[in-house]
């Protein structure tokens, strides 16, 4: 079939109303509960089977499955790791496999959140994969939950996809309002409309008395305006930090605080969770850009200071005090993502293309641009230290445990700002450690002489970045 022709969703009222779903086309369906969902999902389902279409599903989330029992469909089962790559490497290789004009339906996108801990890197996922499946000419049926996510990361989805749908309902009535419909309109296609599934009528809201109704319920399904603006992340640290502050336990949150900012290394994690106070979780993520982990170098920094300070508390009081900040390693796949690299990164971490692609790769990630986000961040620590010089250095995840620490401590590079303008030499060394992020060709094979490969195969290390203030020498 050809891009963009008109497929049937199984509602003909609302192939109508939305001018057909096309091929190519990515459905992001917003609800409040999975059930909510399936009213759309099945008629698409029961539509795909009858019109003999390749049908695949994507089980990956806790939740029960979207699809049983139904020997048409295709189940693909990708285990959801802490990994982003790994994991949406994983899914490129299924959708690859399947090809052509191909129907999906996922699991919950929210549980992404779960898993990475972060609505940054779920809108990362989204980002990357629509355009894949627009590419072979697929139609996909996302869900994702209301209410769970920053409004960063939805902007980031509706932003790539093609259809974006909001679904509410009370006891009595399924609402739909339409959010995105790409490339189609009509008078009344962006109106909210009702469903009723026992008999597939899908109508405009034309009249006052229904249309107060459908606000009332959105009205209930609203966030206060502080949670829509700010990350999963910042909502799970913030809400440790309250707990802790009225004298609640939170053992349980320092762990999760551990896993997913400190280390992935088992028994560096043991040492952190023995040697680290709530106060230096804390601490940490107040001092970080994005999210992430904070890498080897800097987690090793941490650790040990906390070790003298708790074993010999003489020695901790003649320690200069530490002044840092951390560049969490989810900047890195965001910048990857949003300088739209992601290709050359999925080429490069083959076989093939691992000496061969990575000086390019490299050149690539020198002139890329961070966001206007991520700037005004980065400002903020040039602001805090003034005139002060610092060090800003590479702090690589494949330091982060006991096996990797010999071979790689000493392979990235350091580069000192000071003076003015102090803003200028930041911001041009920054993308100078993003190379190493994505390996050199002269890294790839050092690490490749040396065996140095990752537990999932031939790919580039993640590098977060931690910047410290310096006092010694002359700064001239």
């Amino acid at each position: 079939m050809a891009a963009f022709d008109r497929i049937l969703s199984g509602i003909p009222e609302m192939d109508t109303a939305l001018d057909n779903i096309r091929l190519g086309d990515n459905v992001v369906w917003r609800v409040s509960e999975l059930s909510e969902f399936r009213l759309f999902m099945e008629p698409y389902l029961r539509q795909a089977i009858a019109d003999g279409r390749n049908i695949i599903y994507f089980r990956f989330a806790s939740h029960e499955p979207l699809v049983e029992n139904c020997p048409e469909v295709k189940t693909i089962e990708v285990p959801l790791s802490h990994r982003f790559e790994t994991f949406t490497v994983d899914i490129h290789n299924e959708i690859e496999k399947s090809g052509r004009d191909a129907f999906y339906i996922f699991d919950c996108l929210s549980e992404l959140q779960a898993m990475w801990a972060t609505d940054l890197m779920m809108g990362n996922f989204f980002r990357v994969t629509c355009p894949f499946l627009f590419i072979l000419d697929t139609v996909a049926f996302f869900p994702i939950i209301r209410g769970k996510h920053s409004v960063h990361a939805i902007n980031k989805i509706l932003n790539t996809t093609q259809l974006f749908l909001d679904v509410y309902s009370d006891k009595k009535n399924v609402y739909v309002r339409p959010e995105k419909v790409w490339n189609r309109s009509s008078d009344t296609m962006f109106q909210p409309h009702t469903y009723e599934p026992e008999t597939g009528r899908f109508r405009p809201i034309l009249d006052g008395v229904k249309s107060s109704r459908f606000y009332q319920v959105l009205g209930n399904a609203q966030r206060s305006a502080d949670d829509q603006f700010m990350d999963s992340w910042d909502r799970s640290f913030k809400k440790a930090k309250v707990l802790y502050e009225n004298g609640v336990d939170i053992t349980e949150q320092c762990i999760n605080m551990c896993n997913i900012m400190m280390t992935r290394d088992k028994k560096m994690r043991q040492m952190v969770k023995k040697h680290f106070r709530p106060e230096d979780y804390f601490s940490v993520r107040d001092h970080m850009i994005g999210t992430g982990m904070i890498g080897g170098k800097a987690c090793g920094m941490l650790l040990a200071r906390a070790i003298i300070r708790n074993t010999e508390p003489d020695i901790n009081e003649v320690l200069e005090p530490h002044d840092s900040f951390y560049v969490g390693s989810d900047v890195y796949y965001t910048y990857i993502v949003d300088n739209n690299f992601w290709d050359m990164r999925i080429k490069q971490r083959t076989e093939e293309g691992y000496f061969s692609l990575a000086d390019e790769f490299a050149k690539q990630l020198m002139n890329g641009k961070f966001s206007d986000e991520m700037r005004e961040q980065l400002t903020r620590i040039i602001e805090y230290y003034g005139q002060d010089p610092y060090i800003v250095r590479s702090s690589s995840i494949l330091e982060d445990g006991f096996w990797q620490c010999g071979t790689l401590s000493e392979n990235w590079e350091g580069i000192s700002c000071h003076r003015v303008p102090p803003s200028a030499a930041f911001m041009n060394c920054m993308p100078r450690h993003m190379p190493s992020m994505g390996l050199s060709a002269s890294i790839a094979r050092f690490r490749s002489s040396s065996s140095i490969t990752s537990r999932s195969g031939l790919h580039s290390p993640q590098a977060p970045i931690f910047l410290a203030e310096y006092s010694f020498g002359s700064t001239s």
